[in-house]
């Protein structure tokens, strides 16, 4: 299913990238790759993802669902 408002998602998903990183890096954690959409990086040994307009993480060694604080609150040590 497309985005219904592709001009919102163009302007906000830049900026929901940097705070994300910030806010990743912040926890202590690297990260492995960063492109237009999603941000990932390893965590007690699994990839996870982040897709910064959703706000959506997955992965194997956390419990998915969307916003950021959500995850970092996850993946603080």
């Amino acid at each position: 299913m497309a985005r219904l408002n592709t001009e919102r998602q163009k302007e906000l998903e830049p900026k929901r990238l940097d705070i994300a990183e910030n806010a990743i890096i912040e926890a202590g954690y690297d990260i492995i790759s960063k492109d237009n959409t999603k941000i990932t990086f390893m965590f007690k040994g699994s990839l996870i993802t982040y897709f910064a307009y959703s706000g959506w993480a997955s992965g194997k060694t956390i419990q998915d669902g969307r916003g950021l604080k959500h995850l970092i609150n996850q993946i603080k040590h």
